[in-house]
C-alpha cells in the first residue's frame, strides 16, 4: 500500500470512513389484488465520507468543493492578493531532464532551495475549456492574461530536497513525468482554495482496509465529486480535554457518480473487494 501501482497516489491514512447507499429500489406490482412481482432500481446514488489525518497539496484538494489552486512566490515590491500576488517569472528547464531532476541553469537553480516547492507546467496563452496538467485544474470559459495561471491551477508539483548548480532534485517523482515541450518551473509558497466557484474536482479513489492477519477489504469508487466545501474538524489532543491544544483535520465528503462496467454493461458506483488472509478457509 505504500507504493501503489500507477497511476494511483498514496495520499496516507484516514479515519472515520463512512459510506451510505443512497439507492432507491421500486416493486412492480401485477395481479388482483396488486402483488410484488419483482424488483427494480429507480435510483443509484452513493456518498462516502473521511477525514484525512495530514495536510498536503492533494488532500487539501480533496476536501473542497471547489477549485484547488497553487501560491506562486512572488517578486519583492509586488501586492500582495488572496490568491496570489503577480508571481516571480518562471524558468525554462534544460534537456534531460527528468520527473525527479530538474536541469536548470546556475542562476536559475539558485532561485530555489531544499524545502522549497516548485510547479512545472506550461504558460497560459490565452486558451479555453480543461487547463493544466496531467489533472485539470480548472475550466477557463472565457480568455485570461495571466502567463502563469497554468502552472497556479496545475497538480505538477513536487518538494525540492537538493539544489546543485546544474538544477534541483524533488522528493518523489512529478504526476505529469518528466517535463514536457514548453514547461516552466515555478516557486510555489502554499496553497489556497476558495468557497463558490463553478469548477468541481473528480478523482477516482481506492480506500484499504487491512486487517489483524494480513487480509484487506477494497472499496473502488471509479468516480467521486466533492459534494461540500471546504471544512475542517478541530479534535483534543487530550480525549478527556475539549478546551486544549487540538489537531486540525481535513473532512471531506463525496457523491460518488456512475460508470458503465465494460464487462457487462451494468451500470456500478462502487466496488468491495475482499482478500482474505493466507490460508484462510473460504
Amino acid at each position: 500500500m505504500d507504493t501503489p501501482p500507477a497511476p494511483w497516489v498514496n495520499l496516507g491514512w484516514i479515519q472515520d470512513f463512512a459510506r451510505k447507499s443512497s439507492s432507491k429500489t421500486a416493486s412492480v406490482m401485477a395481479g388482483i389484488p396488486a402483488s410484488a412481482l419483482e424488483q427494480v432500481r429507480e435510483t443509484l446514488a452513493a456518498e462516502v465520507s473521511f477525514q484525512f489525518l495530514s495536510w498536503t497539496k492533494l488532500t487539501m484538494a480533496l476536501a473542497t468543493g471547489s477549485q484547488h489552486m497553487n501560491l506562486l512566490a512572488s517578486a519583492s515590491g509586488l501586492t500582495v492578493a488572496a490568491d496570489g500576488p503577480q508571481a516571480i517569472a518562471a524558468v525554462t528547464p534544460q534537456s534531460g531532464s527528468t520527473a525527479n531532476s530538474i536541469l536548470l541553469t546556475a542562476v536559475d537553480a539558485a532561485k530555489f532551495s531544499p524545502g522549497s516547492l516548485a510547479a512545472v507546467d506550461t504558460d497560459y496563452s490565452g486558451q479555453t475549456g480543461y487547463v493544466g496538467s496531467p489533472v485539470a485544474g480548472a475550466f477557463l470559459r472565457q480568455p485570461l492574461t495571466d502567463v502563469d495561471y497554468i502552472r497556479r491551477v496545475t497538480f505538477n508539483v513536487g518538494l525540492v530536497t537538493a539544489v546543485n548548480p546544474t538544477g534541483i532534485t524533488l522528493a518523489e517523482p512529478l504526476l505529469g513525468g518528466a517535463p514536457g515541450a514548453g514547461a516552466k518551473v515555478q516557486a510555489v509558497t502554499g496553497f489556497v482554495d476558495r468557497e463558490g466557484g463553478s469548477f468541481y474536482q473528480e478523482w477516482s479513489a481506492l480506500f484499504v482496509m487491512e486487517g489483524s492477519q494480513g487480509e484487506r477489504i477494497f472499496f473502488h469508487y471509479p468516480r467521486l465529486q466533492s459534494m461540500a466545501g471546504g471544512e475542517e474538524a478541530a479534535v483534543p489532543l487530550a480525549g478527556k480535554q475539549k478546551t486544549g491544544h487540538a489537531r486540525i483535520r481535513l473532512k471531506g465528503q463525496f457523491m460518488a457518480l456512475p460508470v458503465t462496467d465494460p464487462m457487462d454493461g451494468e451500470r456500478v458506483v462502487c466496488y468491495r473487494s475482499f482478500l482474505p488472509a493466507a490460508n484462510a478457509l473460504i
